[in-house]
């Protein structure tokens, strides 16, 4: 009963829990607001070496915690300090709202923009994100952009950045190549020609999980303020980073949106699987967290199952959705 007074009475601005920090932005201002719920000190009392970012749904608590039990769980691999971070937008009710803010407080793990979080706000939330970690972690030496459906192997993806021989103008992930603008004003990812009048996209990493290095994600915070955020924030990041003259880097370890089926070897080569429902990621996690090591040879057969069974799905669904269509144009 008192919540639902305090929805009544308080709008989300003025609830007096929330810590915010003020921070100058550039011509999106007008789009992403000044203040967000921060975190500021996430950062200060260690030397990160993989620095994660979850975007989120505000609503999705019970997403964030099965996170937070597993993969997320990760705070130091092979002596290296994993830090992981949720950023979401404010929800639209104040009853939300409350509860994320005793969320923060528990975990200290959240960045909050002010703006109202939707599908047409996810490239504000990638400019929060790249003006946290250049504001508030600037020595983290590599950053995990990612989504909160993700399976990440963390010691995998870890060991893979040790390997790494160069250390500056890291862009890496699933890239996408020679996409298109949609430009179907009916369509929810409507580009007008005014905002980007190029016949293709520039070679871009998958929203879905993508490596920055630090002077990658301050230059694409730099040269943010010249690209228009009516863009997707896959685009937008990989427009910012050809401005800055980065060349995204392809990774096959990256699943992009396909959700790969699972083997536990397979699980601890590759760095992502999309899609993850709630007793898969648990159980899955629980497997490859076991400790024991995958020969070469395992490992060899673990993604051959994978990359079989992943072509067997993919085209069992292309199945069901040939068999659907016709049904309905039969109906019809």
């Amino acid at each position: 009963p008192g919540a639902r007074a305090l929805e009544n009475s308080t709008s989300i601005s003025s609830l007096p829990q929330l810590t915010f920090c003020r921070l100058r932005t550039h011509q999106w201002s007008d789009l992403l607001e000044e203040y967000f719920l921060r975190s500021a000190g996430a950062c200060s009392d260690q030397e990160v070496f993989l620095l994660v970012l979850v975007c989120s749904s505000p609503e999705n608590r019970t997403r964030r915690n099965m996170i937070r039990q597993t993969w997320g769980n990760v705070t130091d691999t092979r002596g290296y300090a994993v830090l992981t971070l949720f950023a979401l937008g404010k929800p639209a009710s104040v009853i939300t709202q409350l509860e994320i803010n005793e969320e923060s407080q528990e975990h200290r793990d959240i960045i909050e923009g002010s703006f109202i979080d939707s599908p047409a706000t996810q490239t504000q939330k990638i400019v929060m994100s790249m003006e946290w970690t250049v504001t508030f972690c600037p020595h983290a030496r590599y950053i995990l952009k990612t989504n909160e459906e993700m399976f990440v192997s963390i010691p995998s993806l870890v060991g893979y950045l040790l390997s790494l021989t160069q250390l500056e103008d890291i862009y890496i992930g699933r890239v996408i190549h020679q996409a298109v603008p949609d430009r179907d004003p009916e369509s929810p990812g409507f580009v007008p020609i005014s905002q980007y009048p190029e016949d293709f996209y520039p070679h871009y990493c998958s929203g879905t999980a993508f490596i920055v290095s630090q002077d990658v994600a301050r230059k694409v915070y730099v040269a943010a303020k010249e690209v228009p955020v009516s863009v997707p924030p896959d685009i937008f990041v990989g427009i910012c980073a050809k401005k800055a003259g980065i060349t995204p880097i392809h990774s096959s370890r990256f699943s992009g949106e396909k959700h790969i089926r699972y083997n536990r070897c397979c699980y601890k080569f590759i760095f992502t699987s999309s899609n993850m429902k709630e007793d898969e990621l648990f159980k899955d996690w629980r497997e490859v967290s076991d400790g024991k090591d995958c020969s070469l040879l395992e490992t060899y057969y673990g993604l051959v199952s994978c990359r079989v069974l992943t072509y067997f799905d993919k085209f069992k669904q292309f199945n069901i959705d040939t068999i659907k269509n016709e049904a309905l144009h039969f109906a019809d």
